[in-house]
């Protein structure tokens, strides 16, 4: 027994001594240091001098193939699309990749700004694709899907050929003909240490205020009742897509005292519907709510209305999961699903009992 007791005690030991080895010795009692290994998943980004860009490689060609089944979607064909984001190409001329600078920036009465226009960087489109799209499912794009869907849209945007490749080998060269390259400024404090002629002295003088501090500035405005509604309700008039949702400007303002509406009496609690809970926990899963409402519409219609024109059609809904599609809710596509076909058979017929919650 006591043969027993003592391997106890130093196993309990030996786990007391590796937890001690794996706590930080900066913060003691805190976590411990990441691992190279974890550190190098978190340490993406890239540089505008190219540090931290991958080796690899990839075709225009390759480019639009990804783009039009993980893409287009959201961004048009041609990356002209309005109805979901902002249009990403378009703006932009010869003279400007010539020149580095995009005239139509200077134009009070240009229609809108793509990104294309704006951005000074190549390394910017490549980060961003990297790290944030597809929009439904970031960082599942390969390192080649990166390089060929950022040559597909230098290439729509005229700056490199048709049969260009590109790679960490040539993207300095593909740099030179960004048509805003010299729209961007380092000569600030922003930048940290030389390597992009940052400076040292901060770009603000602000001194902390820790005695007779000046009282905070209350700053309101107002707009006459009649006036709210003079340009149509502006909550319907906001992009779906994004944090801005807009004031329903049919209804008059809420005034400063008035008193609250009584809430409603709580209605009898259904029976929970097992179904629906484990179909929307699959669309969650599945980032198809990205796209599409329960009973609303976001990019794609919502799952209600869906419900309402194809009731009953388990076999159609699935097959529209899988292979995708466009026209039957308007122009903006869906692209194929690849979630496991017995995920999609149990949204598919969650949709056609009605979509109920």
């Amino acid at each position: 027994m006591s043969r027993f007791r003592n391997a106890v005690l130093t196993v309990a030991l030996m786990a007391v001594a590796c937890l001690a080895t794996a706590q930080s010795t900066q913060y003691p009692g805190v976590g411990r240091a990441a691992t190279p290994k974890e550190v190098a998943k978190w340490d993406i980004d890239v540089r505008p001098d190219f540090k931290g860009l991958p080796a690899g490689a990839g075709s225009v060609a390759k480019g639009q193939d990804v783009w039009e089944g993980k893409c287009a979607h959201c961004h048009g064909v041609f990356g002209e699309s309005n109805e979901v984001f902002s249009p990403l190409i378009g703006g932009t001329t010869a003279e400007d990749i010539k020149n580095g600078r995009v005239a139509n920036l200077k134009r009070t009465d240009y229609p809108g700004r793509t990104t294309i226009m704006k951005v000074p960087t190549v390394s910017t489109l490549w980060d961003y694709i990297n790290r944030a799209m597809p929009w439904t499912n970031p960082k599942t794009l390969t390192t080649e899907e990166v390089y060929a869907v950022t040559a597909f849209m230098l290439n729509m945007a005229n700056i490199v050929p048709d049969n260009y490749v590109l790679s960490d080998k040539n993207i300095a060269e593909v740099q030179a003909r960004m048509p805003n390259r010299n729209g961007m400024s380092t000569a600030h404090a922003m930048w940290p240490g030389n390597e992009f002629g940052g400076v040292k002295k901060p770009d603000t003088a602000n001194k902390i205020c820790m005695k007779e501090c000046t009282p905070e500035a209350k700053v309101a405005s107002f707009l006459p009742d009649f006036a709210r509604n003079a340009h149509g309700n502006l909550q319907e008039q906001n992009r779906i897509v994004g944090p801005q949702r807009g004031a329903d400007t049919t209804k008059p303002e809420p005034k400063a005292g008035m008193p609250v509406a009584a809430a409603a009496p709580a209605a009898s609690a259904k029976p929970e519907n097992n179904e629906a809970k484990a179909a929307i926990a699959l669309l969650n899963k599945h980032s198809c709510t990205a796209c599409h409402g329960v009973d609303k519409k976001i990019v794609g219609p919502g799952f209600n209305e869906i419900a309402k024109k194809q009731a009953g059609k388990t076999d159609y809904i699935l097959s529209k999961i899988k292979a995708g599609g466009v026209g039957v809710y308007g122009q903006i596509p869906m692209p194929a699903q690849s979630l496991p076909d017995v995920d999609a058979k149990q949204i598919a017929e969650w949709i056609s009992k009605g979509a109920s919650k």
